[in-house]
């Protein structure tokens, strides 16, 4: 009976800290068995480093031992210092406007609003986010979304998994398709000798097919929910959100005094000098989290609250988010353990030699595959074009692939991939807030992720029986 009893127990995935050591073990085990090799790095686009694709080296092997690992975890928290402080603030910076209570009314407000057609909203925002994705290049802003619909989400009947999705899924898409994008097509375009953007109609294509395919996946899991919450996957988790959001079926109206009001229009002013930031002075997390803790106390403060209320609050806040601001770091841990062991370069040439023996008619897919892997160790947009394309754009000549074909590759491989692998902080800092688990998320999001590679597949093979040029 006992043995009966452990057939039927289900299987349970380990926890991210389980999962993520592991990835740093194998990866220091690594640096056992993988040739220690280099690139040299030379200046690239707008003054930015790359490498030269021809000057690959081996080097003196230097494994990552035992004592070195010990250290890996704390260094890859200090690594990722700027995402682990921004999901910090923004967690404390959100709790004290719940505590303001405008949130609350607000959400109450919308929700009556939207109650008869709540589902529109889905395609509405998902679209929104992603052609702000696709024109400024910063799926990050997923981390200012997700916080400001995830209370209305609730409030509609939906879950935390449908917030997320939307901010999640409509950023990552707009990023990867990057009709105007610069940080991927663009300096990837730039990198490879194409003009900038050129070839946008066949990536505008490609946005919308996208968009539709999240769209109704999202759609669908959400009428799911609203029919039967206990169908969600954080079913569980939500309890407390419901609790406090779920005010769309309260007759009475709940009303804002005049403190509250003025609050509420500090906040919308403290979102519009974000939005300046971000899109007219290049800010990012360190500058939006310095402005986070300022809105937090002013808007605070002009809604009665006293000093220790706030700082209870940023304390609330930063409680709440705590495991997935840990998590970042120790996902960190995996590309340092790569970096100290000089293996990753040695990983970046394997895998383009790989891609230059296949034939022409699998080399665009291949170049896709091998960003996908690439980006799980390289998880920046940026980062993984200044690395591999100096070496994908050339190889691209030699199999029959046209450099727009190849560009093509990195952006599918290096996009969708950035909201599942748990080494992408940005990503664990969005599931932080939203108050999902990463193994929840996967189940939920596994499925999308197997169409969207579907997709990129489909596309890259007609790149490349076109001959695609832009």
């Amino acid at each position: 009976m006992q043995k009966e009893a452990k057939k039927k127990k289900k299987f349970e995935m380990p926890h991210i800290y389980v999962i993520l050591f592991l990835f740093s073990a194998i990866a220091a085990v690594a640096t056992y068995i993988i040739p220690a090799g280099e690139y040299d790095r030379v200046p690239g686009p707008e003054g930015r480093e790359t490498i030269d694709a021809n000057s690959y080296t081996v080097v003196e092997q230097n494994p990552v031992g035992p004592v070195d690992f010990l250290t890996v975890i704390p260094r890859g928290l200090i690594d990722a210092g700027e995402v682990v402080f921004f999901t910090f603030i923004i967690g404390g910076m959100f709790m004290v406007l719940r505590r303001t209570g405008i949130i609350e009314i607000g959400v109450d407000k919308l929700a009556k609003k939207f109650a008869s057609k709540s589902l529109l909203l889905i395609p509405l925002l998902t679209v929104v986010f992603a052609a702000i994705a696709t024109v400024i290049g910063t799926p990050e802003l997923c981390l200012v979304y997700i916080p400001v619909i995830l209370p209305l989400m609730i409030a509609l009947g939906y879950d935390s998994i449908v917030a997320a999705a939307i901010a999640l899924c409509g950023t990552v898409i707009g990023f990867t398709a990057g009709v105007l994008n610069p940080i991927n097509t663009g300096l990837a375009q730039k990198i490879s000798g194409l003009p900038v953007f050129s070839g946008a109609g066949f990536r505008l294509t490609l946005f919308i097919v996208a968009i539709a395919l999240a769209v109704l996946f999202i759609m669908r899991y959400a009428i799911k929910v609203k029919k039967d919450p206990t169908a969600s996957f954080v079913y569980e988790d939500d309890q407390e959100k419901r609790a406090l959001h779920q005010h769309a079926n309260q007759v009475e109206e709940m009303t804002m005094s005049t403190r509250q009001k003025y609050a509420a229009m500090a906040t919308f002013i403290f979102f519009a000098i974000l939005v300046y930031g971000v899109l007219a002075k290049g800010w990012f997390m360190i500058e939006m989290a310095g402005l986070f803790i300022i809105m937090g106390i002013v808007v605070g403060l002009i809604a009665g609250l006293n000093t220790t209320e706030i700082a209870e609050g940023f304390n609330k806040g930063f409680r709440d988010v705590l495991m997935g601001a840990i998590i970042i770091g120790i996902a960190r841990a995996v590309a340092v353990v790569l970096e100290d062991g000089q293996i990753m370069d040695t990983i970046v040439h394997s895998l383009g030699s790989a891609v230059g023996e296949l034939p022409a008619v699998f080399g665009a897919v291949g170049m896709y595959l091998v960003q996908l892997i690439i980006n799980f160790i390289i998880p920046s947009g940026s980062g993984q074009a200044l690395v591999t394309m100096p070496i994908m754009a050339p190889l691209s000549d030699l199999i029959g692939v046209t450099r727009q074909t190849a560009v093509l590759a990195f952006q599918l491989g290096d996009g969708f991939a950035h909201i599942l692998f748990p080494t992408s902080g940005y990503f664990m800092a969005a599931l932080a807030i939203a108050g999902v688990s990463w193994q929840k998320w996967v189940r939920f999001y596994g499925p999308l992720f197997l169409c969207f590679m579907g997709l990129s597949i489909v596309a890259l093979i007609i790149a490349q029986l076109t001959q695609w040029t832009g």
